[in-house]
């Protein structure tokens, strides 16, 4: 397999990955069968991101070379969750579910409410490099809209304006940064 892999923006070198990170991905493999050590794909990424905090398009190809799949499989595992971050984000990352049945709840309000109180758009990171907010698919969460993720992991539900103010003040709060 070629180290060097082509996208629009030039090729590819795998990134250089640690004997610990290598120590983890096996471990992670080998709860499949021999036969099947792409399936540890989504597994890798998160080693990848919780060592490095987001997932760039080297450590891509890096995993597609240790599993033994093409970088675009891994690339397209790594664009369709939201949870895997292609560029550095905030501290604190903001998913407010935008699907239907949120939008239709306030989901939409909820999403403005932030890029004022934060003053960036979705998807941006604020200048001190506490916040990023982004827009998500459905949460699983529709009868508790407007819904959002804080950091992949708290699930916040029926965000009105005063809760999503008590939130970034209690956030901003807990990192000693005014409100």
């Amino acid at each position: 397999m070629s180290a060097v892999n082509s996208t629009a923006s030039g090729p590819v070198l795998a990134a250089k990955l640690s004997e610990a990170t290598l120590s983890r991905f096996a471990r992670e493999v080998a709860k499949y069968p021999a036969d099947q050590a792409q399936s540890a794909v989504m597994a890798c990424l998160s080693i990848v991101q919780q060592e490095q905090g987001f997932v760039s398009r080297a450590s891509e190809k890096a995993i597609a070379d240790y599993l033994g799949m093409p970088v675009m499989a891994v690339h397209e595992v790594t664009t369709f969750y939201n949870m895997y971050n292609q560029q550095p984000v905030g501290k604190f990352k903001l998913n407010v579910c935008t699907n239907l049945p949120c939008l239709l709840r306030d989901g939409g309000k909820a999403l403005e409410h932030l890029e004022h109180k934060l003053g960036v758009a979705m998807g941006g990171t604020t200048a001190d490099g506490m916040f990023t907010l982004q827009q998500s698919e459905c949460l699983g969460a529709c009868a508790d809209s407007p819904v959002m993720l804080v950091n992949d992991r708290h699930m916040c539900s029926f965000m009105s304006n005063e809760k999503l103010d008590q939130l970034i003040d209690g956030l901003k709060a807990s990192e000693g940064k005014a409100a």
